[in-house]
């Protein structure tokens, strides 16, 4: 008891704690937890797009050597094709070679991912030329 005759509330001589001293931090948690909820999103959308570009460079390296395989004439002739269906794709054919009727294509594309990671190359080969025990291994 103090000198007056009355209890002291909170012991010693510092302050109480009651629920008004945490208002806010709900708040706080939410602000936290939404900034968790958009950084994830935002790399799940990075992810994405460049899977989605891969995919689209991927299916233009294929194209680009099948139409290599599949043209008549010199590897100049079968290059300029591969070339042109690359390009128009949404690649860019890096390089060409064909032996034996096999062509053996590299396909790039430069993606820009978001969220500052800068510009990336995607580089992907594909190979396409007759089947059978002499073809495409």
């Amino acid at each position: 008891m103090g000198r007056s005759g009355r209890q002291r509330r909170g012991g010693r001589r510092g302050r109480r704690l009651r629920w008004r001293d945490d208002r806010g931090s709900g708040t706080v948690w939410v602000v936290a937890l939404l900034g968790v909820v958009w950084a994830t999103g935002a790399a799940a959308m990075a992810v994405g797009g460049v899977r989605g570009v891969r995919t689209r460079v991927q299916a233009a390296a294929d194209l680009a050597a099948l139409a290599a395989a599949g043209t008549v004439g010199g590897e100049a002739a079968r290059c300029g094709r591969a070339r042109h269906v690359a390009a128009e794709s949404g690649g860019r054919l890096a390089s060409c070679a064909v032996r034996s009727g096999i062509a053996d294509v590299a396909v790039t594309a430069r993606l820009r991912v978001p969220l500052g990671l800068g510009d990336h190359v995607i580089i992907v080969r594909a190979r396409a030329g007759p089947s059978g025990s002499e073809g495409v291994p």
